[in-house]
């Protein structure tokens, strides 16, 4: 009988201890006891009923704490509920409160505020900050630009930006400096009148770039522009004027054969038109015995008439062979 109460208070003793073990572990899941002594041990107050009102809130105490201990260390003033509402608004809390540290020690002016709508925007908050202190350089591409002499130059240029943290929630990106910088490189090429001239200063085109004022409505402050390199294209101008020869020829060709088959046609038609007056001679020779017979039965044509008629043929059919053989001999005597 005793070994068999002895096992049943064993196994009573131990539901006992697992239950004591689980409310033990909710406790200290809600109830963050280390947590709360290590923010007080920091100096930072948050009491232990917040904590679990975090919980509640679907916050993470940990991450609220350990940001509010190193805004405390680093001399800054924030509210928990400032954290909270950043966490809550789907921001980066330890993030922001890096760069706030970051910029303080930088002497850069920069509130919660204004750090949590650049981190809310999407933008990284620390490397901005990061970017204020350490300027980036930023290599464009190749860009390609004619001289007035029709000589192709194609430059590089590397731009030293800054971070413009005023700018940073509504301004514009590196694509944007890219987009400007060649741009700028592009007139400036095309106003020279030589290309040597370029090639013999470059740095006229980042003088001539930088009072453009590119940076202006971008996140970015522009340092320095300068130009790496500067490679010499092909003679656009030759192969402008080569086209242009072409084409003219094209054209030229086009309208020597429009009057050629105008031409054609013309003399088709010519030929056309004597055709059929040569047709209206043969019908009316062809009419010629027909009035005569005509006149000879009315008796307005008597036989020595036609004789006459006959003998005037003869006669002129006679003086147009003479003719035509004396022309003849005079073209060969020529």
């Amino acid at each position: 009988m005793e070994p068999f109460l002895f096992q049943n208070s064993l196994v009573i003793w131990t539901v006992f201890a697992a239950i004591a073990l689980i409310v033990l572990i909710i406790f200290l899941r809600y109830f963050p006891i280390l947590l709360w002594v290590s923010t007080t041990a920091s100096g930072v107050n948050i009491s232990l009923w917040q904590l679990f009102l975090m919980r509640i809130r679907n916050v993470p105490p940990d991450v609220i704490a350990k940001a509010m201990v190193e805004a405390h260390k680093a001399g800054l003033s924030l509210t928990r509920d400032e954290l909270e509402a950043h966490y809550l608004a789907g921001g980066h809390v330890s993030q922001v409160v890096h760069a706030l540290v970051s910029a303080n020690k930088a002497n850069i002016d920069l509130p919660f505020g204004m750090a949590a709508a650049i981190d809310l925007a999407g933008r990284d908050v620390l490397d901005a900050v990061q970017m204020s202190v350490n300027p980036k350089v930023i290599d464009t591409p190749p860009v390609t630009a004619v001289a007035k002499d029709g000589i192709q130059l194609i430059a590089k240029a590397r731009v030293t930006v800054r971070a413009n943290i005023r700018q940073l929630v509504g301004g514009a990106g590196e694509e944007t400096i890219l987009a400007r910088v060649g741009e700028g490189i592009v007139t400036s090429i095309g106003s020279s009148d030589r290309h040597t001239i370029v090639l013999e200063n470059p740095d006229t085109i980042s003088k001539l770039v930088l009072k453009k004022g590119l940076d202006a409505g971008t996140a970015f402050e522009i340092l320095s522009i300068d130009i790496a390199d500067i490679d010499i294209g092909k003679n656009i101008g030759a192969v402008l004027q080569m086209d242009q020869a072409q084409a003219d020829k094209n054209i030229a060709q086009a309208k020597a054969e429009e009057r050629r088959a105008m031409a054609v046609a013309q003399e088709q038609e010519m030929r056309a038109l004597a055709q059929q007056a040569r047709a209206k001679v043969i019908e009316a020779e062809a009419e010629v015995p027909l009035a005569m017979a005509e006149a000879f039965r009315n008796g307005n044509l008597g036989i020595m008439d036609y004789y006459k008629f006959k003998n005037i043929q003869a006669d002129t059919a006679m003086r147009d062979s003479i003719a035509g053989e004396t022309g003849n001999t005079s073209n060969t005597n020529k």
